[in-house]
């Protein structure tokens, strides 16, 4: 033996993922709290071994596209390692998609959120749990399909294959918007709709990004005699036989690798309209809406896996003589991590229990949840990939490598601020719903005012903010740095309410009042770092 391995990090398993206190008040606060031992098991669950390495797994061995079978016959299937769906039955059983439609319980959508939020051990798979989330409000425009559809959307059970939907046990739903030539600028689109004698239409067109082909339906755009509108495409057709979707090929992606993100052609494939000719922007943007909140979630829970990865590291590494986590320097940085951390998460829950009241019929709620999503999809999920490099930076050269997952959450990071609407698309669609729906103003400010003199950093950075928005003339090209503000002043009210004191003084020193640098890392001195460390350190069984 040359040499005997000392030094090194145990790994990270055999810990509860809910054990996290700013992620437990939110579900207490915003009614749900009901659901913590549903959301304590599933948070068992993620942090087993077992469960780690089907994440592992499913993002090494990606799915793989099978157009034709062996014989020749068009089949259009895409094959899964088994770990994919071993990760999918654990959504689905635990009701991470529709089923909080179905749950007439109050913060029925905050548990979901919780759990959603919880069961982060792989990415990819999320993005089918998410859309059939979403879109089970916009399938509601139709209540005839809705009917249908909708109780086998929220049903909690696995049921994967391509069969007629309505045959099945239970359904996914997915989404088909972008095409080549407009991207974000769905109403560019070109696939055409004709209307058929029995009601149907018959879609014509290319679909540059169709995320998880295998799902059971779709609701997609293509523009009918009266302009964009939305429509319900199945894969299997009512008699059995497929759908004329053609898969043409799947996206090489810089992450979410075990998701299948696919290219579609439509041969006069089969459709169902959703919503009335020409509103088909209105229609969908029901479930672009949804998607929105699971963004939030989705880069709130990733960031919360970058700091407990990080601190992990640090109480067990030792450098210059002493452990990381007791280097004041180091300390700053997993400070400064898990405050950002904690502003998304309070955050996520709140507009998590906004939903769930929204839905519920309450429209003050409904008003601060538009401005509020549009606002926090925009800025956490861009907050998400610099907190990602520096919680790998935190391991060094370790957290460069592979086997550590950091390079994948990375890898990850970038999406949220993508999906559905990039950094440019979220901030002017904030300016046009304070432009057309100035009670989404009022009651976005009605939240911030919460904490009215509670913090005299907060009080001036609010007053700066509505300042800002008096000047017209310039608000387009100001749009980023006005909606940051936005959610800075949303965050930090809600810390100085709910969270942590030393948690809500950092914010409010740091992020309100400027006392920063332009990294993570850049504290002042003088703030008690120590129960915000404690508070995002991992506590193994």
């Amino acid at each position: 033996m040359t040499h005997e391995v000392f030094n090194q990090v145990p790994p990270l398993a055999g810990h509860d993922l809910a054990d996290d206190p700013a992620l437990l008040d939110g579900l207490e606060r915003e009614g749900a709290g009901w659901a913590a031992a549903e959301v304590h098991e599933l948070g068992r669950l993620a942090g087993t071994e077992r469960a780690q390495e089907w994440g592992r797994l499913a993002n090494e061995n990606p799915p793989v596209l099978r157009t034709h079978d062996r014989y020749g016959n068009r089949v259009d299937e895409v094959e899964f390692h088994p770990a994919w769906h071993e990760l999918m039955t654990v959504a689905v059983t635990h009701g991470l998609h529709g089923s909080a439609w179905a749950d007439p319980r109050e913060g029925a959508h905050v548990a979901r959120a919780a759990k959603f939020y919880t069961w982060r051990v792989d990415a990819g798979h999320g993005c089918p749990i998410s859309m059939t989330y979403a879109a089970v409000p916009a399938l509601r425009q139709a209540p005839e399909l809705a009917a249908q559809y909708e109780p086998l959307l929220a049903k909690p059970e696995y049921d994967f294959g391509l069969h007629a939907p309505l045959t099945k046990n239970a359904l996914l739903a997915g989404m088909s918007m972008t095409e080549k030539q407009g991207g974000s600028d769905v109403r560019a689109n070109t696939t055409q709709a004709t209307p058929q004698p029995d009601g149907t239409y018959r879609l014509v067109g290319h679909k540059w990004f169709t995320s998880a082909p295998m799902c059971d339906v779709f609701l997609t755009l293509a523009q009918a005699p009266d302009g964009l509108t939305c429509f319900l495409v199945p894969r299997v057709l009512p008699d059995g036989a497929l759908n004329p979707l053609r898969l043409m090929r799947l996206k090489d992606k810089l992450g979410n690798k075990s998701n299948a993100s696919s290219e579609v052609e439509y041969e006069n494939a089969v459709a169902w309209r959703v919503g009335d000719e020409g509103r088909g922007v209105r229609t969908i943007i029901e479930m672009v809406n949804m998607t929105r909140l699971d963004c939030v979630i989705g880069a709130a829970a990733g960031m919360r896996q970058g700091v407990t990865t990080a601190v992990h590291h640090a109480s067990y590494r030792k450098a210059f003589g002493r452990y990381l986590i007791d280097q004041p320097l180091m300390r700053n940085v997993l400070a400064d991590l898990a405050i950002e951390s904690e502003a998304a998460t309070v955050l996520m829950t709140r507009l998590a229990g906004a939903t769930d009241r929204s839905v519920r019929g309450d429209a003050s709620e409904a008003a601060f949840k538009r401005l509020g999503l549009a606002v926090s999809k925009y800025w956490v999920c861009k907050r998400w990939p610099a907190h990602a490099a520096e919680s790998l930076e935190c391991l060094g050269g370790n957290g460069y490598v592979e086997e550590s997952g950091m390079p994948r959450l990375f890898r990850e990071s970038p999406l949220n601020s993508i999906w559905e609407g990039s950094g440019n698309v979220a901030a002017l669609d904030v300016l046009r719903a304070m432009a057309k729906e100035p009670q989404t103003v009022e009651a976005f400010f009605a939240e911030v005012r919460a904490a009215a003199g509670a913090d005299p950093r907060l009080d001036a950075a609010v007053a700066e903010v509505e300042a800002s928005l008096l000047d017209l003339d310039t608000v387009q090209v100001r749009a980023r740095r006005i909606v940051e503000r936005m959610a800075l002043v949303l965050q930090g009210s809600l810390l100085v309410r709910h969270g942590h004191p030393a948690v809500a003084d950092a914010f409010c020193a740091s992020r309100l009042a400027g006392d920063w640098g332009a990294a993570f890392g850049t504290l002042p001195a003088g703030l008690d770092l120590a129960p915000i460390i404690d508070r995002a350190t991992p506590k193994i069984a």
